[in-house]
């Protein structure tokens, strides 16, 4: 078999695209799985019974089952159930549902990257603020989460290397992210296995080298 890459130049522009929604939909999905995350941590960490059992189930829940069905399930239930809800066509387009499913998908696994760097945190500190007056908002904000963030920060980037991987999920919704447009780019001139190979390449290359940075980080921020 002989390979042609000589079609992979005039295809850059569209491939370019696909990147940009790739990186969009990973930023956007760390984001919003980071805030929804830390959200849930809190109230896994909670005294109250009710909220931490509700985290509970939502983390297990969403730890149990594959992100591809988290995907179908928002881009062809939801509109679904909101119109049996409203009585009313609520159509959902392919990225909103894929930033939603990312969003809650990975705030699961923030969620518990959150919890452990709190918990990493001497027990001492708190009583030693809230003895200064802070409140336990006041305490958390100013003092906890920021030193529980850097510990974690490796991790959390660890886990977004995960989701630009994760991203390529999306061609089952049409649509078209970095792998969608090399496949379809490769499809139309007939030479699928090159692009694919140069999707690959692509993939590992920034995957591997945003773990160098990882571990790099890890020795920079350890405490």
């Amino acid at each position: 078999m002989e390979f042609d890459f000589s079609g992979i130049i005039p295809a850059i522009p569209g491939l370019w695209n696909g990147m940009l929604m790739t990186l969009k939909l990973m930023v956007m999905g760390v984001v919003g799985g980071i805030i929804l995350g830390t959200l849930l941590a809190l109230m896994r960490l909670s005294h109250n019974k009710l909220l931490s059992n509700l985290a509970g189930a939502y983390v297990n829940y969403f730890r149990s089952i594959p992100l591809l069905l988290v995907i179908t399930w928002f881009y062809l239930a939801v509109p679904f159930v909101l119109r049996w809800i409203t009585g009313e066509d609520t159509p959902i387009g392919a990225f909103t549902s894929c930033i939603v499913a990312f969003m809650m998908f990975e705030a699961a696994y923030f969620c518990e990257i959150v919890r452990a760097g709190v918990q990493s945190i001497p027990k001492g500190q708190m009583g030693a603020a809230q003895a200064l007056g802070m409140s336990y908002g006041q305490t958390m904000r100013l003092i906890i989460l920021p030193q529980a963030f850097r510990k974690m920060t490796p991790l959390l980037l660890q886990q977004s290397i995960i989701l630009f991987q994760d991203t390529s999920l999306v061609y089952t919704v049409g649509l078209v992210d970095f792998l969608n447009a090399s496949r379809s780019s490769g499809d139309i001139i007939g030479r699928s296995n090159e692009f694919l190979i140069i999707a690959g390449l692509v993939y590992f290359t920034i995957s591997f080298a945003a773990s160098l940075l990882v571990k790099r980080l890890q020795k920079r921020f350890a405490v």
